[in-house]
């Protein structure tokens, strides 16, 4: 009679012990965990893809195929075209945005340069003159008038994307060679120092 009238008196304690038996005997029900809140439809399809273009692809072979994919694009021969290029080929890629954005505005002294020999190199590549190239008028009639750039150096952009293709798969693939050693070892590096920073601290300091 005593156990079952000390078993009748505590139900809840009881059912608190079966179900979460980490759970203290007394534990009232309101402290136990509660779920987490569902996520709304703008966590889901704006938070939750941003946050992952900016962290993913950390490893030393994503970055440095992220720098040599950048680096590559950066080459492209007509100007304004890099940045979005940069996005959707990150997007597509599963790149980090931050870096191949960085790499991509970091490239800009070799761009200027690189677009005037695309478009001599696409002269000799199909025996075509043109008129002569100034990369400052270029630049400014292809942002006041777009159709007719397309008019006056339409013919000699096709023939400086063909250059960049023929030349860039070459690029690229020398950049990811050289990077991946150097950020490998980078990362070994800092993998050592964690490691030796970790055993160095005391499990439980004393204050």
């Amino acid at each position: 009679m005593i156990v079952v009238a000390r078993l009748a008196a505590t139900p809840q304690s009881i059912w608190l012990s079966v179900s979460d038996p980490s759970a203290p005997p007394n534990a009232p029900a309101e402290d136990l965990p509660s779920p987490p809140p569902p996520r709304n439809f703008f966590q889901r399809r704006v938070i939750d893809p941003i946050v992952a273009q900016l962290t993913q692809g950390l490893t030393p072979e994503k970055i440095a195929l992220t720098i040599a994919v950048g680096s590559s694009i950066a080459m492209f021969p007509l100007l304004g075209t890099t940045t979005i290029m940069c996005l959707i080929v990150g997007v597509f890629m599963k790149l980090n945005q931050p870096i191949i954005q960085a790499v991509n505005y970091a490239c800009t002294p070799i761009h200027i340069p690189f677009i005037y020999y695309s478009f001599k190199w696409g002269e000799k590549l199909f025996g075509v003159a043109h008129s002569r190239l100034e990369m400052r008028a270029m630049r400014r009639l292809l942002v006041e008038d777009p159709i007719q750039f397309a008019k006056d150096y339409g013919e000699s952009a096709i023939h400086a994307v063909v250059v960049w293709a023929i030349l860039v798969p070459f690029w690229g693939v020398a950049i990811y060679y050289l990077a991946r050693p150097i950020l490998r070892e980078i990362a070994r590096v800092k993998a050592e120092a964690a490691a030796r920073a970790a055993a160095k601290s005391p499990e439980h300091p004393v204050p």
